[in-house]
């Protein structure tokens, strides 16, 4: 054991509230410690939005201590206590027994012993405790070497810690990318001899790690780490397919690193237009064809990607709106713009994209140009399309069949219809001719379209 005074600052909102909870534990006799990721955290400088504690006081005497509490794992010995704004959680010490699911102990042993929680755990640089009263830190399994050297570490053998928890080969890959540190080599190669373990655990929770590696700075480290091991293969076989792909003489990457490298340029606050990002070159794969030039091309990747995401995201279990968003961007992803483009043109784009998710697709585009390696920013077409666009929205003309001051009630009122798909087929017209003419978007003069539409459509006179 290894114990050293850090100069370690935890914020000023945060702290008196953690000082509360340590001295309640010491009044009462108990050991507690700030623990896990809060202490790499403090240590290397990152935010914080998670506090963890370590006790050697049983949950039932964790429950005494505290006014607002909530057994959030209780059978597992972590309780969460409510301290003034703040919700922490608190684990007794625990040693675990044999895990039956790859994800899960089938038991656990309440210690009071330290040293026995730590080696339980999963990483060296998540295995130091801090006592921010003293401001000692114990640090049982060198994690403070590793946090000081950047490097991904196992707590004792690597194989029977991934064993144990089949995520804890995706969390390597997190932590890599979010730290930007390296995983040691035996820690990685044992990654690569537990896939059989991560494909126990359920597509949820591989999503929700997933997701938590586009979040970070440089999202492209941890994907080429879940590449190498073979991880990338059991969750995005459709990713791992692009490795090695050669694309053509207006492309810098192959397939996959284009698409690394694209999804790092797109803004990690906003997880779905970097996952647009990373998926939205994988219809080349199936569409690729020597030109007549001997040179590559993809045509309609953009179509057959946006099918094949649309059912790498249902079997993932993202939400409904999740897929429609990345859907949407994907299949939107190729326009070529020209200046040509009449207002129409212009507003048939804004309808088929949707106005809400214009500035996320110029967004993606910018992403992929600058994944490309040899482009940045928008290229000018693109910033002249904007401008029109800006230019139509300020003329406020209709976009869907919503926008039009005349609706289906209207119709049937005028012409003596009932609900059915001849409501639809006006309406539709109806959007057509304004989106060409937004002067006819006047009840009148659409009661007189509708009319001719009317007769042209049953036959009437």
């Amino acid at each position: 054991m290894e114990k050293m005074n850090l100069d370690i600052v935890i914020p000023e909102n945060v702290r008196p509230a953690i000082l509360n909870v340590i001295k309640k534990f010491r009044r009462a006799g108990f050991e507690c410690y700030l623990i896990g990721g809060s202490v790499r955290d403090l240590i290397l400088g990152n935010d914080i939005y998670d506090y963890d504690f370590a006790t050697d006081a049983r949950p039932e005497e964790i429950v005494k201590l505290f006014r607002k509490t909530i057994p959030t794992g209780i059978k597992h010995g972590t309780v969460s206590v409510l301290v003034d704004e703040w919700q922490f959680e608190i684990t007794t010490y625990r040693s675990d027994g044999r895990y039956f699911d790859g994800r899960h102990p089938e038991s656990v042993s309440f210690s009071k012993n330290l040293r026995v929680d730590v080696d339980r755990r999963d990483f060296t640089i998540n295995g130091l405790a801090y006592d921010p009263e003293s401001g000692e830190l114990i640090d049982y399994v060198n994690g403070v070497r590793d946090i000081r050297d950047k490097i991904i570490r196992t707590i004792g053998d690597p194989v029977m810690r991934f064993t144990e928890d089949g995520l804890r080969p995706i969390r390597a890959c997190r932590f890599a990318s979010k730290l930007n540190f390296i995983i040691e080599e035996n820690t990685l190669r044992a990654m690569s001899e537990t896939l059989d373990v991560v494909r126990n655990v359920s597509r949820e929770r591989i999503r929700d790690e997933f997701l938590k590696i586009l979040e970070t700075e440089k999202p492209s480290v941890g994907i080429e780490y879940l590449r190498e091991t073979g991880l990338l293969e059991l969750f995005l076989p459709e990713l791992s397919e692009c490795y090695n792909v050669s694309q053509n003489r207006y492309h810098i990457y192959d397939v996959y690193y284009r698409s690394i490298y694209s999804c790092d340029a797109a803004p990690r606050e906003h997880p779905m237009i970097r996952l647009s990002a990373l998926l939205h070159d994988v219809g080349k794969i199936p569409t690729r064809q020597p030109g007549e030039d001997g040179d590559f091309t993809f045509y309609n990747h953009e179509v057959i990607g946006a099918k094949m995401v649309k059912k790498i995201m249902k079997r993932l279990k993202f939400s409904n709106d999740q897929i429609e968003t990345v859907n949407n961007l994907i299949l939107n992803h190729m326009f070529h713009y020209t200046d040509e483009w009449t207002d129409g043109a212009v507003r048939r784009f804004i309808r088929k994209v949707g106005l809400d998710n214009i500035e996320d697709l110029f967004t993606l585009r910018m992403a992929d140009r600058k994944g490309n390696g040899a482009r940045k920013g928008l290229p000018a077409p693109i910033e002249r399309l904007k401008k029109r666009i800006d230019h139509v929205i300020e003329q406020e003309n209709a976009f869907s069949v919503r926008d039009l001051n005349i609706n289906g009630t209207i119709l049937m009122e005028e012409f003596g219809l009932t609900p059915g798909p001849i409501i639809g087929a006006i309406l539709n017209h109806l959007l057509e001719a304004v989106l060409d003419n937004p002067e006819l978007n006047e009840k009148e003069k659409l009661l007189d379209l509708s009319r001719e539409i009317l007769n042209r459509e049953t036959g009437r006179e």
